[in-house]
């Protein structure tokens, strides 16, 4: 059985970039007859709150590739297709829909910002020679999808995963032609800048005079000015923020310094009002260590008393999966917390022994979601403040505990596939 699931999983790696070029060769063509500035936003984390934060600037003057990051999802996005199901059968209107769909309009707008990511081996090179990026934004490398990398670093074609994710990342600095922000305080960042023949713009947490969390949202003080938003940010968007300002600079637009039309993506630190007066704060959306680390510390800082947590997997870690648990023990461990909720195999096997070995307090872990749903509904006492950080559907958990249910549509995964698949868990 191990056998075949791994050869099944074998097959799908090889034919991955082999259908993903089909629409490629279509999406070039559309790319070719449109002929926008492309703005690519790259990294391990904070890519989709850099994309709506240059949104808020740019407004309607731009294209911006919403929910598509992929060597399959940018492509689509080129070429209007779009899948709404999630479920096999799509494919087939895809495959059919695509060579058509390189006459169709395009739009007026000549600039395209894209949000690209590289989960696997050669998606860099892939994406970056669709996109030949004008402007290549950069803020993070970290070990995100490391698992896909682990057998590079067996080969001895690099020294760890983290030099493998950054050198996939970097084909888009080779590939930019103009300008490349990048965030200075990364070495791993830093060490790829070799491979871009264009201007370099950094940004660094020394620009960075003050961060502020409240219930009210978030102040970053940023070269002596102050941005204010209605909602949670961690201390790292600072480099977010940052870096939007910095591309209205290079394409002459003026700044708008309320960032009034910023949203926030769904699963990144939304705030709702829970059963019992508790506020939960969401931050469900997928995590690697880092992210999970800067929302702890964020959390840190928010004001509230009976402060509890619900921490689910990292996934994706591979070779790295204990290292990564059990340095996100230590982040829990400098927290003053009521209650730590733990879900997964991964929490229970990693970060639960050391939080026991560090005598940590009230401590409960779980193996599933509805289980957790069970435990917080029956311990609840009233006033709490929850946050949910990790994996194992935990929105699941949410959409079962806010106090309006109208706030279920802003959770993340609502297509009708990641309804079955919390069905499965009993949410």
């Amino acid at each position: 059985m191990e056998q075949r699931e791994s050869l099944i999983k074998k097959i799908k790696g090889q034919l991955y970039f082999f259908v993903a070029g089909y629409f490629k060769i279509f999406a070039q063509i559309k790319l070719a007859r449109w002929k926008p500035k492309v703005i690519v936003i790259t990294g391990s984390s904070g890519k989709t709150t850099t994309l709506n934060l240059v949104e808020s600037q740019l407004k309607d003057s731009a294209v911006y590739s919403h929910h598509a990051n992929s060597s399959y999802g940018v492509p689509f996005n080129i070429l209007g297709l779009e899948r709404k199901t999630l479920k096999h059968m799509e494919w087939f209107s895809l495959i059919l829909l695509a060579p058509f769909r390189i006459f169709t309009g395009t739009p007026k707008q000549k600039i395209y910002v894209v949000e690209a990511d590289c989960d696997r081996p050669q998606e860099g090179i892939f994406l970056s020679t669709l996109l030949n990026p004008e402007v290549t934004i950069w803020l993070s490398s970290t070990r995100t999808h490391s698992i896909n990398f682990d057998s590079l670093v067996t080969d001895k074609k690099f020294p760890n995963v983290e030099s493998a994710i950054a050198f996939e990342y970097s084909h888009f600095l080779e590939k930019t032609s103009n300008l490349v922000i990048y965030n200075s305080d990364s070495d791993l960042i830093k060490n790829q800048l070799g491979r871009t023949q264009a201007k370099t713009t950094s940004i660094s947490e020394k620009s960075l005079n003050s961060y502020e969390v409240s219930k009210n949202g978030t102040k970053f003080k940023i070269n002596k000015k102050t941005y204010s938003f209605k909602f949670l940010l961690p201390k790292a968007s600072f480099s977010s923020v940052y870096a939007s300002i910095l591309l209205n600079e290079y394409l002459n637009v003026p700044i708008d310094e309320s960032f009034g039309d910023f949203e926030l993506p769904p699963g990144r630190s939304s705030i709702f009002k829970g059963i019992k007066t508790t506020t939960i704060i969401d931050s469900t959306y997928n995590t690697g260590f880092h992210a999970a680390a800067e929302i702890l510390n964020m959390f840190r800082k928010f004001p509230g008393s009976k402060k509890w947590v619900v921490i689910g997997d990292i996934l994706e870690q591979g070779k790295e999966e204990r290292e990564e648990h059990e340095k996100l023990a230590a982040e829990i461990l400098k927290m003053d917390l009521d209650r730590i909720v733990l879900v997964g195999p991964r929490v229970i096997k990693y970060t639960e022994p050391v939080l026991s070995r560090k005598n940590a307090k009230n401590v409960v872990s779980f193996e599933n979601p509805k289980e957790v749903l069970d435990y917080l509904k029956a311990n609840i006492e009233g006033g709490e403040t929850i946050l949910f950080k990790g994996a194992r559907f935990l929105e699941g958990v949410i959409e079962n505990l806010l106090e309006n249910k109208s706030d279920i549509s802003k959770l993340a995964r609502r297509e009708e596939v990641w309804d079955e698949r919390r069905k499965k868990w009993g949410l």
